[in-house]
C-alpha cells in the first residue's frame, strides 16, 4: 500500500473516522428513540401508514440487525486497522530498533535536567553511582568518555502500542457484535404447566428457532402484594435431551438458566383459559373494565364504549378502547379473544394495550402505573366467583449470543490498554560524570512520551541520592 493508492486514502482518513462515529452516534439517538422490535401494531398506531412503511424499509424497527448498521461497523473496523497500520510503522521502529543508539547531547539539551559538583574524581564515582541507578531505575549501559563516564538506561518501549491495544479492543467489541448479531437469536416462548417445548419464536420475524433439546414447565408459582400486583414469578424448568432429563432449575427475573450457551430469562406469564360448563360469550356491547392504580391500590370499575375516551380515576389520564379482536396474537402464541386500546398517560407517550377476555392478570405485566383488565360477565355476579385451580403458563425469553465473550475480551483488552496508555510510558534516564580539576561534574536528566514532569521529579530524586545538596 502506498500514499497515492485512492483506496487506502479513503480508508487512512480522519474524516471517514469522523464520519462514521457520528453516524453511528446519529443511529444510536435513532434507536433510543423509535422501541425496538416491538409490536407492530402499536408502529402503525404511533407513526401511521407512511412513516410505518418507511421505516420497515429502512429497518428501523430493528435497526441494529439491519444491513447498512452491519455496513457501518464493517468500515469502522476498515478504517481503524487502516489507520493503525498506517501509524504502526514509525512506531515500530522506536519500539524495535536494530541498534539501541545513546546520544549524551539529547540529555544535555533538555530544560529538566540537575547539575551538582562532588568533591571526588569520576572513577571514585562509578561503582557507587552505578549501584544507586540499578537500585532506583535499572541496569544502566556504561559508556567510557574523555572526563569521565555516563550511565544510560531506558524501559517500557512497549507502552508506545497502549493506543493499538486501545484499538484493538474496539475491534473485539463490534467484532462480538457482530457474531451475536449474525449468528445468535432472541426468542419467546409461552410453556403451560407440565408442557414442553423445542422451538422459540424469533422476535418479530415469524419464524421459528430450533433449540436442539427441549424446555419442560414443570411448575409455576406467582406471589403477589396486597393490592395484586405480581411480586415475584417463578419457573420450575427441566432441560430434556433425547427425552431424557439432564439439568433442572427454578429461574426468577434475572435469574436465568444457562445450557450450551443459551440463556433462558424468566419474562412475563399468564393463566391458562379455565374449562367452564358453561361457554362464556362477550359482548362488544357491554364492556366493563377494571383500573388498578397502583400509587393507590385503589380498583376503579368503568364501563366503557369502543371509540370513547374514557378518565381514569385519580387523574392518571385517559384510555380508549379502539377495537375488539377475535384471535389476537401476543410473541407469536394465539391469546384468544381481546380489547385493543390507546392509553395515555399524563406524561409520556400514547400506549397500545391489549386485554385478552380471558386473561385477566394480562396487563401486569407492562411497566406503568396503572393496570386495565377486563371483567367477565360472569364476575359481575356476586354469587359467582373465580374458579379455583388457575392453570399458567410461563414466558420465556431465550437468547444466545456466542459473542458475548468476544465482546467481555474487547473490555478487559480496552482496559488493559487504558492503563498502558494513561499511566505507563517510555522513559530514558542519563547520569554523566565529567572531571573538573580535581572534583566531579554531574549532571542527571530524564525523558518520557508522556508525564514528562513525573520524569523529571524521577531525575531529581536520583540526584539527591547521588549527592546533590539540599538547597
Amino acid at each position: 500500500m502506498t500514499d497515492k493508492n485512492p483506496i487506502w486514502k479513503f480508508f487512512v482518513s480522519i474524516r471517514l473516522t469522523v464520519v462514521l462515529l457520528l453516524s453511528l452516534a446519529a443511529t444510536s439517538v435513532i434507536g433510543t428513540l423509535v422501541p425496538q422490535n416491538a409490536n407492530p401494531e402499536a408502529y402503525f398506531h404511533q407513526y401511521g401508514a407512511f412513516f410505518y412503511r418507511l421505516f420497515e424499509i429502512l429497518n428501523i424497527f430493528d435497526m441494529y440487525h439491519s444491513w447498512w448498521f452491519q455496513l457501518l461497523l464493517l468500515l469502522l473496523i476498515c478504517n481503524i486497522v487502516a489507520c493503525s497500520i498506517d501509524r504502526l510503522a514509525a512506531t515500530w521502529k522506536v519500539i524495535f530498533p536494530k541498534k539501541t543508539t545513546f546520544k549524551l547531547s539529547t540529555f544535555q539539551k533538555l530544560k529538566q535536567k540537575e547539575s551538582f559538583t562532588d568533591s571526588r574524581r569520576p572513577e571514585e564515582l562509578e561503582s557507587e553511582f552505578t549501584a544507586v541507578f540499578t537500585r532506583e531505575f535499572g541496569p544502566p549501559k556504561i559508556e567510557k568518555t574523555d572526563q569521565g563516564f555516563s550511565l544510560f538506561a531506558e524501559k517500557w518501549r512497549w507502552t508506545r502500542l497502549g493506543v493499538y491495544i486501545v484499538h484493538s479492543s474496539i475491534l473485539f467489541l463490534i467484532a462480538g457484535a457482530m457474531i451475536g448479531s449474525m449468528f445468535g437469536f432472541d426468542g419467546y416462548v409461552n410453556i403451560p404447566e407440565g408442557e414442553r417445548a423445542d422451538h422459540v419464536q424469533i422476535r418479530n420475524t415469524g419464524r421459528s428457532q430450533h433449540l436442539g433439546f427441549e424446555i419442560q414447565c414443570n411448575k409455576f408459582s406467582l406471589s403477589t402484594y396486597k393490592n395484586g400486583a405480581p411480586k415475584e414469578y417463578r419457573s420450575s424448568l427441566t432441560i430434556l435431551e433425547n427425552g431424557k432429563p439432564v439439568l433442572t432449575k427454578d429461574i426468577i427475573v434475572n435469574d436465568p438458566l444457562r445450557y450450551k450457551g443459551i440463556s433462558i430469562f424468566q419474562s412475563s406469564y399468564g393463566e391458562m383459559a379455565p374449562e367452564r360448563t358453561e361457554k362464556h360469550i362477550f359482548s362488544p356491547d357491554d364492556i366493563q373494565l377494571a383500573f388498578l392504580v397502583k400509587a393507590s391500590g385503589m380498583v376503579y370499575k368503568r364501563t366503557a364504549e369502543i371509540g370513547k375516551p374514557l378518565e381514569i380515576p385519580e387523574g392518571m389520564g385517559k384510555f380508549v378502547v379502539m377495537e375488539f379482536v377475535e384471535s389476537a396474537s401476543f410473541m407469536g402464541q394465539n391469546i384468544g379473544a381481546a380489547l385493543v386500546g390507546i392509553l395515555t398517560p399524563v406524561s409520556g407517550e400514547p400506549a397500545q394495550v391489549t386485554l385478552p377476555i380471558e386473561f385477566p392478570n394480562f396487563d401486569k405485566m407492562r411497566k406503568g402505573d396503572v393496570v386495565i383488565s377486563v371483567i367477565h360477565q360472569h364476575e359481575k355476579q356476586p354469587q359467582d366467583k373465580k374458579p379455583k385451580n388457575v392453570h399458567y403458563y410461563t414466558g420465556l425469553q431465550v437468547v444466545k449470543d456466542p459473542g458475548v465473550w468476544v465482546v467481555y475480551s474487547g473490555f478487559m483488552v480496552m482496559i488493559a490498554g487504558i492503563i498502558i496508555t494513561f499511566f505507563m510510558s517510555h522513559q530514558r534516564l542519563c547520569v554523566d560524570v565529567s572531571r573538573k580539576g580535581n572534583k566531579s561534574r554531574i549532571m542527571v536528566a530524564g525523558t518520557a512520551n508522556k508525564n514528562k514532569l513525573g520524569m523529571g521529579i524521577k531525575a531529581e530524586k536520583l540526584a539527591r541520592l547521588l549527592g546533590k545538596p539540599e538547597k
